[in-house]
């Protein structure tokens, strides 16, 4: 599933990530005192990665798309509640065992970005439909892609009361209505419904399992952060990890790149040194300010350790620039090489780039309730130090949304204290799966909490990497996490059938 600046220190810079083409989104806000977290800033939940010079795949023909009268808002009655927009979904027939099997369906539940890159980005569904003989479905979320209210998008987000319809509770009834819809479509009312999300589309997915059980029968939560709420996690978790990935592969890197930042604003103090380090690292447009070149490669550092899926291991990568130096490099010589393996070798390094859809409204949602308090302190990470304020960060949405943040809203509804407690009884059919490279693992569930909400984690996996297609190079613990995962879904829905035989049964012996 996209900051203030401070005078003495690094602005706060962290992920925004498109799926549309534009990985490296983030906006600059400009704050004369401090460095906190801001919505521009906080870590986006994207499930793949997209360079900006990929171009989309070729859609399968199996691919059908269809658009679904959606209602706007589905808890409140007023006249203006019962308004309707259009909602994308696809389906994918190829391998459905049909409703007469009561075969299931795998429904996919978009998140934070158009429908199109998933369909093609996102494997684990079309992998496994013809073992399960599966009917998949993907869901595109309101506001994004070819989903949007009020017939465009600049209506749509014009003001607080149109934006308003525009919240992860209002997303996943929309996939009830959908799911409940095709099922009565295609006559297909016994057919077990497995929903699949990714990073913020996995959260969705967890929750829709609690939300909506009459619905789903089970939920894959992949790299699903949903304990990054309240004080559940520690503010410097996200960050701890990139650290450690970078640690891991090199000390002399990580050294290197903890360096870094106060070198760079040592060259910065001079009188030319905007410009002496605009020409070292080949921006495509003179820098500003410091900060500039210290976000883009905070973000750079973040990305590599987000998404350092095998084989090429991006976090590798960097490191053997920066230690692959030539010798007697100084410090920025040697990030900058780390900049050039990461990114290949370009002739400029675009350091500012303009946002999309996903950018604009990722900002809404962890500006209204999706509040999730990422920060760092002073040396507990290879960055400079820049902790998330709560009340900057309600001042700087309120400024641009003109409505208060709700940051205790996702705890309240969803749940997360005492998750283990809570829900050890409650809930079932829940899987999360995680890599532990992933700096959004360290919120997320990683022990079992009953025989049925399994946490299935890997210690060299990454984001969202089980649910990536798979790939003849992929190692044999990502092979192991995935066919866990089926075995677990194949389990879930043969009690599911034995259930629905049972009642048939009983049913027949009543008359």
């Amino acid at each position: 599933m996209k900051k203030p600046q401070k005078s003495t220190a690094m602005n706060y810079s962290l992920l925004m990530i498109s799926l549309q083409w534009l990985p490296l989104m983030f906006l600059m806000i400009i704050f004369p005192t401090c460095a906190t977290a801001t919505p521009s800033k906080l870590p986006r939940l994207s499930t793949i990665l997209r360079e900006p010079e990929t171009f989309p795949e070729l859609i399968s023909e199996d691919f059908q798309t269809f658009f679904y009268k959606q209602t706007l808002d589905h808890f409140n009655y007023r006249p203006e509640s019962y308004n309707t927009f259009q909602q994308r979904y696809v389906m994918n027939f190829k391998y459905w065992g049909g409703a007469n099997a009561s075969a299931p369906i795998f429904a996919y539940l978009g998140a934070e970005a158009a429908l199109d890159s998933d369909l093609t980005g996102v494997g684990f569904l079309v992998e496994n439909a013809l073992r399960f003989k599966a009917l998949l479905v993907y869901i595109e979320h309101r506001y994004y892609g070819k989903s949007i209210p009020f017939g465009s998008r600049e209506e749509a987000l014009k003001n607080a009361s149109t934006r308003g319809y525009f919240n992860s509770a209002q997303a996943i009834a929309d996939y009830a209505e959908v799911l409940l819809y095709i099922k009565k479509k295609f006559l297909a009312e016994n057919s077990p419904v497995i929903v699949i999300g990714g990073s913020y589309g996995g959260m969705l997915a967890s929750w829709f399992r609690l939300k909506y059980p009459h619905v789903a029968l089970g939920a894959l939560a992949s790299s699903a952060p949903i304990l990054y709420f309240d004080d559940i996690t520690a503010e410097n978790g996200y960050y701890s990890i990139v650290t450690k990935d970078f640690r891991e592969a090199s000390e002399s890197c990580y050294r290197t790149i903890r360096e870094s930042w106060s070198e760079i604003d040592r060259v910065a103090s001079k009188p030319n040194g905007l410009s002496i380090l605009s020409k070292k690292f080949r921006t495509c447009a003179d820098l500003n300010k410091a900060d500039e070149l210290k976000d883009y490669l905070d973000t750079m550092y973040a990305v590599a350790a987000q998404y350092n899926h095998p084989p090429r291991y991006p976090v590798t990568v960097v490191c053997g620039g920066i230690d692959g130096a030539p010798e007697g490099s100084d410090i920025l010589s040697r990030i900058f090489e780390g900049l050039v393996a990461f990114r290949g070798n370009k002739s400029c390094y675009n350091t500012s780039l303009s946002p999309t859809e996903t950018s604009e409204g990722w900002r809404w949602q962890t500006c209204s309730e999706m509040v999730m308090p990422i920060g760092r302190g002073d040396n507990d990470t290879m960055f400079p130090a820049a902790p998330f304020n709560l009340t900057v960060f309600v001042q700087y949405c309120t400024s641009l949304y003109g409505v208060r943040p709700r940051p205790h809203w996702i705890t309240t509804y969803y749940g997360g204290h005492d998750i283990k407690l809570i829900l050890h009884r409650f809930a079932s059919n829940i899987i999360f799966s995680n890599g532990l490279r992933d700096p959004y693992s360290s919120a997320g569930v990683l022990k079992n909490i009953s025989h049925s909400v399994l946490a299935i984690h890997t210690v060299n996996g990454s984001h969202c990497l089980d649910i990536l297609p798979a790939k003849s190079t992929d190692p044999e613990w990502l092979i192991m996490q995935r066919k866990t995962e089926v075995e677990i879904i194949q389990i879930w829905i043969a009690q599911y059938y034995a259930d629905l035989n049972a009642t048939r049964k009983s049913t027949l012996f009543q008359y």
